[in-house]
C-alpha cells in the first residue's frame, strides 16, 4: 500500500456517511486490543475554542517534559495534522501502516463488500446508541471518523503517549471520542452551532456536549449563557463529577495577567483561563510547575486562527476560520481591536450548513471591499447567496463574485490588507495557495467532507426530546 492508497482508503470510508453512536467505535476499538484503556486523556468538547484549548493544554503538559498526543479535527491542509505526538504530525509511513493494520480489523468485524457504489451497506439505516448500550448489534460499517479515531487511538498507544489532548467531532454524548474515560472533561463554551444535529436552542446543544461527563471524573467548562450552563451542572450533578466553573474574571487573573499569549483575541484569554482551571485540577496527578505553565501558554501555535501573515509585499494577511456566529462575532472585535483604522478587503466564504446571513451582517460592515468565493466543499454557500446579504449589510463598499478562492485572492495582489474568512475549509486553502503551509501529497481537505445521515440525526433529535 502507498501514502495514495491509504488517502483513498480513507476517502471512500466517506460513502459511509456521518452517523451519531458509539457502537462500531466500541467495537472496532476492541478489535485493536481497546488501546484507550492504556491512555490517559483530558477530553475537550465545546462550541468554539477546542482546537485552541486543545493546543494550551498541550503545550504546557510538552513543556513539563511529558509525550503529549494529540487529536483534533478538521485538518487544515494534510491528514496527518489530526494526529500528532509532541506537535510533530503523523508521517505518511505511519499513516499507510496504520491504514493496513485498520483495513485488516474491519475485514474481521465487518465482513462484507468494502466501501463504494456496490457496497450492500447503507449509511441511512444506523442504529443510534447511547453510552452503555450493547456495541454487538445493529451496526453497520464504520465511518471515516469511526475509523480515523481508533487509528489515533492505536497511535497514541504504540508511541507510549503520557498524556492525550482528546478533542470531540461534533456534540460529545454520540461522537466517536466518547469510548474514553479521561481524567478531566473540558467543555470550552456553548453557542450556537450545527442546530440541525445538536438541537436548536442551547440547552439543547448543551445536552450533547455535556455527554462528554462520565460519573466521578471532574469536569471544567468556561460556559456562561445561564440556560447552557444550568445543563451542564444538572448533567455533572446527576453523574456526582465535581465541576468547576471558569469566570471571566479569570482572564485577569495571575499568572495570566502578565502572560503575553502568541494567538490574538480577547476569547483566547478565556481558553488560557479554562486550560489553566484544567492543569490545576489535575496537579495530584500530573504535576507542573509555574515555570512550565508560562512556558506552554507563551508558545501555543495554532494556525489559522486570527493569524497574521505579512508577506514579502509589506501586505498584511489574517487567516480566521471563523465558521459561526460566535466565531463571525470573536473575529469582528479582533478587527476593531488590533486593526481599527483599517477597512480590510475580505475574502469570504462560508458552508451552506452555517448561519451565513448572520456571519455577512456581523462581517461585511467591517470590510472595505468584500470577495466572495464558494468553498471547496460538497456543502458550500454559493457567492451569489453571500453577495445580497453582504450588500445589504455594506451597501457602501463593492461585492464581488469568484469562481475560486484563487481567483479572489489573485485580486487582492495590491490591497495592504486582506482578511480571509468563514470556513476552516477555506483558511486551509489559502494557506496551501499563499504557500504558508506545505502541499499535501495528495488532496487531503476533502477528507473534512461529512453528511450526517437523515435516522442519525432523527435518532438525536429525539433522545434532546426525552
Amino acid at each position: 500500500m502507498t501514502y495514495s492508497d491509504a488517502i483513498r482508503f480513507l476517502y471512500d470510508l466517506r460513502w459511509f456517511g456521518t452517523k451519531f453512536g458509539l457502537a462500531n467505535t466500541f467495537k472496532l476499538a476492541a478489535l485493536a486490543g481497546n488501546p484507550q484503556q492504556r491512555l490517559r486523556f483530558i477530553h475537550v468538547a465545546g462550541t468554539n475554542g477546542k482546537g485552541s484549548t486543545c493546543a494550551m493544554l498541550e503545550s504546557i503538559y510538552r513543556a513539563s517534559g511529558l509525550r503529549v498526543g494529540m487529536f483534533t479535527s478538521p485538518h487544515l491542509v494534510a491528514f496527518g495534522e489530526r494526529i500528532q505526538v509532541n506537535r510533530r504530525s503523523i508521517t505518511e509511513a505511519e499513516v499507510v501502516g496504520l491504514v493496513d493494520d485498520i483495513r485488516e480489523l474491519l475485514e474481521q468485524g465487518w465482513p462484507t463488500p468494502g466501501p463504494g457504489p456496490q457496497s450492500s451497506g447503507s449509511a441511512g439505516s444506523d442504529i443510534v446508541r447511547a453510552p452503555g448500550d450493547s456495541p454487538s448489534v445493529g451496526i453497520e460499517h464504520p465511518t471515516f471518523f469511526e475509523v480515523v479515531t481508533v487509528m489515533a487511538l492505536r497511535y497514541f498507544a504504540a508511541r507510549q503517549c503520557d498524556l492525550v489532548i482528546w478533542e470531540t467531532g461534533m456534540g460529545g454524548r454520540l461522537d466517536a471520542t466518547n469510548i474514553v474515560t479521561p481524567l478531566v472533561s473540558v467543555i470550552t463554551n456553548i453557542q450556537y452551532d450545527h442546530q440541525k444535529w445538536l438541537g436548536k436552542t442551547l440547552a439543547s446543544i448543551a445536552f450533547e456536549k455535556a455527554g462528554i461527563i462520565k460519573p466521578g471524573i471532574p469536569v471544567i467548562t468556561g460556559t456562561d449563557a445561564p440556560e447552557a450552563f444550568r445543563v451542564i451542572e444538572k448533567t455533572a450533578r446527576e453523574r456526582s463529577a465535581p465541576l468547576t466553573a471558569v469566570s471571566h474574571a479569570a482572564m485577569d487573573l495571575p499568572p495570566l495577567d502578565t502572560i503575553q499569549l502568541p494567538l490574538l483575541g480577547r476569547h483566547q484569554a478565556m481558553n488560557a483561563a479554562v486550560t489553566l482551571a484544567t492543569v490545576r485540577r489535575l496537579l495530584p496527578q500530573i504535576p507542573v510547575s509555574d515555570e512550565a505553565i508560562r512556558t506552554g501558554l507563551s508558545r501555543i501555535d495554532w494556525p489559522g486562527r486570527l493569524q497574521v501573515v505579512t508577506r514579502p509585499s509589506g501586505q498584511k494577511i489574517l487567516l480566521d476560520g471563523a465558521h459561526n456566529i460566535g466565531g463571525a462575532e470573536i473575529l469582528a472585535a479582533a478587527l476593531k481591536k488590533y486593526f481599527p483604522s483599517s477597512k480590510p478587503t475580505l475574502v469570504l466564504g462560508i458552508l451552506s450548513d452555517k448561519d451565513w446571513p448572520d456571519m455577512c451582517q456581523i462581517l461585511a460592515p467591517l470590510a472595505g471591499r468584500i470577495l466572495l468565493t464558494p468553498v471547496q466543499s460538497e456543502r458550500t454557500a454559493q457567492p451569489q447567496m453571500l453577495a445580497e446579504v453582504c450588500e445589504r449589510a455594506n451597501p457602501q463598499v463593492r461585492v464581488i463574485q469568484f469562481p475560486s478562492l484563487q481567483a479572489a485572492l489573485a485580486d487582492t495582489a495590491n490591497d495592504r490588507f486582506v482578511t480571509v474568512a468563514g470556513s476552516l475549509y477555506l483558511v486551509g486553502e489559502a494557506m496551501e495557495l499563499l504557500r504558508l503551509s506545505p502541499a499535501a501529497a495528495a488532496d487531503e481537505r476533502g477528507l473534512n467532507e461529512w453528511k450526517a445521515d437523515a435516522s442519525s440525526v432523527r435518532s438525536m433529535a429525539s433522545a434532546v426530546e426525552r
